[in-house]
């Protein structure tokens, strides 16, 4: 599949940490700041959001890797962005790199791949 999205492409988005993104509820942890679990969905939510546009009807990406680091604890309440830029794009394959911050400081970062489905024929497989 050919898509139009060029390598360098990037999106932002901004959210606040909210009491059910906290280690304590995803089980991650024992503390209430902003979970390794949480995070990782909103990097691949903005990778996601990303690249969608540009795909034609009735199909979207599923995630197949992350490979992330977590370096800093974000309390609840706090604002948090992330930004994903598409790094490669190899057939349905597309990589991205993702960081998210907390106003300057770099939360988390890494690397995370999507692959381009055709939504019917995926889930019949799976439903198979």
């Amino acid at each position: 599949m050919n898509i139009a999205i060029k390598e360098g492409e990037e999106l932002e988005l901004t959210v606040r940490v909210k009491a059910t993104d906290t280690a304590r509820i995803y089980g991650s942890g024992l503390l209430d700041v902003y979970s390794t679990p949480a995070m990782v969905a909103f990097m691949e939510k903005t990778s996601m959001q990303l690249v969608q546009p540009y795909l034609e009807k009735g199909h979207g990406t599923v995630g197949i890797s992350l490979d992330i680091k977590h370096m800093k604890a974000v309390p609840v309440g706090e604002e948090i962005r992330c930004t994903s830029r598409l790094s490669s794009k190899e057939d349905k394959r597309l990589t991205f790199e993702v960081k998210v911050f907390h106003n300057t400081d770099l939360v988390g970062e890494g690397k995370h791949s999507r692959y381009i489905i055709e939504e019917k024929s995926f889930l019949s497989k799976i439903m198979k």
